[in-house]
């Protein structure tokens, strides 16, 4: 058996072949419960090449409403929320057998739904014709204001519209609530936590590096020793891993949103860049 140290450090595949077909990039485990008074506790990790040019979490320039980190290759979002309680996130589906010709960024079906006013089943449904021009995708879109709270979700590999009902819920590189390790493992440890507003707390919950064991792995048609590296909830490998955490809490009609940066881990564990940001506003009516 190969340990869990060998495979973090060892180059145990190939930049090319992981360019060629999607990998993880994203673990999102959340609560929606609208009718409380916090709707929405989330907690998510973005997984990325380190070389891969990325604009941090802030209001954007262009989009003065729209609280996102940006990819500055395609010019997409992979998670945020507007001044006016739109939210949105999207994970990749691993399926490295599955080519797309073409294909459109998944990135900008975060933004556009961002910075437009469609409901969010409306625009689920605008964007349902066009589904297949992109690679797998899960894509969370919503609305949180003082009065109303509203959740769905849409995979380009199921094909319906969800309106979620409340509940705790995690999301990595399959369909929602796929029994992963790290979703069984990070829905429980979220319903279990003392505090759900602490985003100290919420963030320990996804630095977790353990790999899963060889029994509980998925079988996506990766390599052994990337499906083992791919297990964690954290990610670490020399060039490829976990680059942000990002934790959104709503509570009492105020946002909080926070992002950590992350650097390569030299020791397998995170390696931080610094403090986490943290930026809080009120919701609208």
């Amino acid at each position: 058996m190969i340990s869990d140290e060998l495979i973090q450090n060892k180059l145990c595949y190939d930049r090319v072949r992981i360019l060629q077909c999607p990998v993880a990039m994203c673990l999102i485990l959340f609560s929606f419960e609208p009718k409380t008074d916090t709707p929405l506790i989330l907690a998510a990790n973005r997984d990325e090449f380190f070389d891969r040019p990325t604009r941090p979490a802030q209001f954007w320039p262009e989009h003065p409403h729209v609280l996102a980190g940006k990819d500055l290759t395609a010019g997409g979002t992979w998670l945020g929320m507007t001044r006016s309680g739109r939210f949105a996130a999207i994970t990749n589906v691993r399926e490295p057998n599955v080519a797309v010709e073409n294909p459109l960024s998944r990135g900008l079906l975060t933004l556009n739904y961002l910075t437009g006013n469609m409901a969010p089943q409306a625009y689920l449904e605008s964007i349902s014709p066009e589904q297949e021009r992109y690679p797998g995708f899960n894509l969370l879109v919503g609305e949180f204001t003082q009065k109303n709270s509203a959740l769905y979700y849409f995979s380009n590999r199921k094909g319906e519209i969800e309106s979620l009902s409340p509940g705790t819920y995690g999301l990595s590189n399959h369909l929602l609530n796929t029994p992963w390790p790290k979703v069984k493992s990070g829905t429980s440890h979220l319903r279990q936590i003392a505090d759900p507003l602490d985003h100290g707390q919420l963030r320990q919950i996804i630095e977790n590096p353990t790999l899963a064991d060889d029994e509980d792995l998925p079988k996506t048609g990766v390599s052994y020793e990337r499906e083992k590296m791919l297990s964690a909830s954290f990610i670490i490998s020399p060039d490829y891993g976990t680059r942000c955490s990002s934790v959104i809490t709503i509570n009492a009609g105020e946002v909080a949103f926070s992002e950590q940066g992350y650097h390569p881990s030299q020791n397998g564990r995170p390696a931080r860049e610094g403090e986490p940001s943290y930026i809080q506003y009120p919701m609208e009516s």
